[in-house]
């Protein structure tokens, strides 16, 4: 079992923010799709890859929860995990942290399907990528 892993760092800036002072959920989602490529390359799914086997990833389901407000100037740091892998579907865990005060600000599970670009069907991971995958599964992560 793993720890998870960072996978974003970054700062909210001020056109990040709404009209009421805080970070917009449309920049939660903009940061947790950016720590979902890192983790994805973490199981050997880099861009590469992407490109070289005709492939991608398509989400097709996440929750985020929100838990504090962030704001212009607050640093941010994502951590994440894989819940689980599996044939097709990978199931993974980001925790958003304001970065200086250490308060978790939103966490998100999301599903991603591997698939064939050319098809736009959904295809088996290879197996290199589940075992690593797997390797990277966090224990005892609740749901968001």
């Amino acid at each position: 079992m793993a720890e998870l892993a960072l996978t974003y760092r970054g700062m909210v800036y001020p056109w990040h923010c709404d009209h009421i002072g805080h970070m917009n959920v449309m920049w939660y989602a903009s940061m947790f799709d950016q720590a979902t490529w890192h983790l994805l390359h973490l199981t050997g799914l880099s861009p590469a890859h992407f490109r070289q086997h005709d492939r991608g990833m398509a989400a097709v389901q996440q929750s985020v929860t929100y838990k504090r407000e962030l704001r212009a100037g607050d640093l941010v740091a994502i951590r994440s995990g894989v819940l689980e892998i599996k044939e097709k579907t990978i199931r993974f865990h980001h925790e958003m942290r304001n970065d200086e005060t250490g308060d978790v600000a939103a966490t998100a599970v999301m599903t991603g399907v591997y698939l064939d670009v050319r098809t736009r069907k959904s295809c088996p991971f290879p197996a290199t990528v589940v075992k690593r995958g797997r390797e990277l599964i966090v224990p005892n992560v609740p749901e968001a």
